[in-house]
């Protein structure tokens, strides 16, 4: 074979190394509701990239900029669009893929969403804040245009080779970087205080009933104020709850494998792999967020 290019692993930008490794998934606190569902289950994982903090609404901004900006590569007459990236109407990628600002309201009984509904996406006072209100589909869609957009550049870059697909993490492999090497841990920083020694908390979450500042935000805040967990990333607990690949099931820990497990429920997807119109198969969300007590 002639010789082909060199190759050499690079780490995308905003993204962290986790390497490789075995840890105990699963419960690490009481279960007072008794479901049973989440007994530990030994687990190897294998390496991966994952971003440093959760998706801004600056970063999602570029993504929706691509489509809807009337003079943006995807749009403009006779432009080409990403390689092997399909192109999508201004009409559907709003239905589909734009953040849903409703949520600061419809998601809560009888409460105020303004502000946030107003100004939360797009005004620059909240561009380091975690985007919210975006389906699962849209994250997945959002996974597909980082891959054709990196790789674009790379091709235009001196034609270099295509790196692997961005995409959303396994529950395993979301669980397993959230703990950062703690095994068993209740927290990503460890047991079992949700306070540091000088009495600050340390993630974004509701500490009690009626109470939401004692954290210092309200609502959610900006990416990346609370410290790191060892694996160098933050807000794996609390700011923004987070989409993980796997389809929900009470059922799936003793199904799935212990090595890179996913649980993919197959009466949600017929046999191209596409999802059935009747019916929506439930997504893990994992990590609690800025309105869940500690528990979550």
């Amino acid at each position: 074979i002639e010789r082909r290019a060199d190759w050499g692993v690079i780490i995308p930008f905003g993204m962290v190394p986790i390497p490789a490794g075995t840890f105990h998934m699963g419960q690490a606190d009481e279960d007072p509701a008794s479901t049973q569902i989440n007994f530990n289950k030994q687990i190897t994982i294998g390496g991966f990239f994952m971003d440093e903090t959760e998706i801004t609404n600056d970063e999602y901004l570029q993504f929706t900029t691509y489509f809807l900006d009337p003079n943006g590569p995807n749009m403009s007459p006779g432009a080409e669009g990403l390689v092997n990236f399909p192109q999508i109407s201004k009409e559907d990628f709003m239905t589909k893929y734009n953040p849903d600002t409703t949520v600061w309201m419809k998601d809560f009984s009888h409460h105020m969403g303004d502000p946030l509904v107003n100004y939360y996406w797009q005004h620059p006072g909240y561009q380091e804040y975690p985007v919210v209100g975006v389906s699962w589909e849209a994250a997945v869609f959002f996974g597909k245009w980082r891959t054709a957009f990196l790789n674009q550049w790379r091709k235009n870059d001196g034609d270099k080779p295509p790196m692997p697909a961005f995409r959303l993490p396994s529950e395993a492999e979301w669980e397993y970087a959230a703990r950062g090497g703690r095994d068993m841990a209740k927290y990503p920083w460890g047991n079992p205080y949700i306070r540091n020694s000088k009495g600050c908390m340390l993630a974004n979450f509701k500490p009690g009933r009626g109470n939401f500042y004692d954290d210092g935000f309200a609502y959610t805040s900006p990416v990346g104020i609370y410290f790191p967990n060892d694996f160098g990333l933050v807000d794996m607990a609390g700011n923004a709850s987070e989409w993980c690949l796997d389809d929900f099931n009470p059922a799936s820990v003793p199904t799935v494998w212990d090595l890179n497990p996913q649980f993919i429920d197959k009466n949600a997807y017929d046999k191209a792999g596409n999802s059935k119109e009747k019916y929506n198969a439930r997504k893990v969300i994992r990590g609690g967020s800025w309105k869940d007590v500690a528990y979550y």
